[in-house]
């Protein structure tokens, strides 16, 4: 579980971040939310410690970020497994080996059981064969399970996505989702998923944390956010006709996804 309390970030004098509390679930996607500009960039980049807030706590299950001496830092960069909005694969490196990358910088196995893991994960994540290919030769949906899979290959306790279907068609963003849903719930890791895909939001948002104007309006599901009624929410997630049209079905006749 992460938990932030108070958290508080400006930039040359203008606040951002104000006041932030949320907790991260272990064991569940976790999805931060809001328009551009909102602060919700900002939120993911201090979680991760590529920002660092003037204010408040980030706790990793009771140890906070913004306390630990560089040993400690360097520990708890182990359990953490980031995906890129961009995937940012290694090109002149091959699948396998960016797959690798990270095993070889953070452990001292062999060779052999660096190569183990890698193809287990690659495997996890549906590549199993495609070791020797280049990211040049893959499509953008399999760059991105090999990001996944290299996110996963230390075992992380804590996943962060930036944006990860975007640049996706929608089939593949909704095999990606499905992909970090079950990754999520099968190794018990605390997910936090910066996205702007409202389809991501209604299908894996089993909690999810709505930013506005650097507060935080919102925390809620997938299921209570049609009956929000909060107005900025609402017409953030339910902007398009589609969307109103599946609020619309969803308050008539429930969940298309239950029963």
């Amino acid at each position: 579980m992460i938990e932030i309390k108070d958290i508080e970030k400006s930039f040359d004098g203008v606040k951002v971040l104000k006041g932030v509390s949320a907790v991260f679930e272990t064991g569940k996607t976790n999805l931060i939310i809001g328009q551009s500009g909102s602060g919700k960039t900002v939120l993911m980049k201090s979680l991760v410690g590529l920002v660092r807030p003037e204010h408040g706590e980030i706790l990793y299950d009771g140890r906070d970020l913004l306390k630990l001496d560089r040993e400690q830092l360097r520990h708890l960069r182990t359990e953490i497994g980031m995906l890129f909005q961009g995937s940012a694969l290694f090109d002149s490196e091959t699948v396998l080996g960016n797959v690798e990358f990270p095993i070889m910088m953070y452990t001292k196995m062999t060779d052999a059981e660096r190569r183990e893991r890698a193809r287990f994960c690659l495997e996890r994540v549906g590549l199993k064969g495609a070791d020797d290919k280049y990211p040049s030769e893959i499509s953008g949906g399999m760059q991105k399970r090999v990001a996944i899979a290299r996110a996963i290959a230390l075992n992380p306790k804590y996943l962060f996505c930036d944006e990860p279907n975007s640049g996706l068609d929608p089939k593949t963003s909704i095999l990606i989702d499905e992909l970090l849903s079950d990754i999520t719930h099968e190794y018990g890791i605390t997910t936090v998923i910066n996205t702007h895909d409202m389809n991501s939001v209604l299908g894996i948002g089993e909690n999810i944390i709505f930013i506005n104007k650097g507060y935080r309006e919102w925390v809620g599901n997938k299921d209570l956010i049609y009956e929000t009624t909060n107005e900025a929410l609402s017409n953030f997630v339910f902007a398009t006709d589609l969307f109103q049209k599946v609020k619309q079905y969803v308050l008539s006749h429930g969940h298309p996804m239950k029963g």
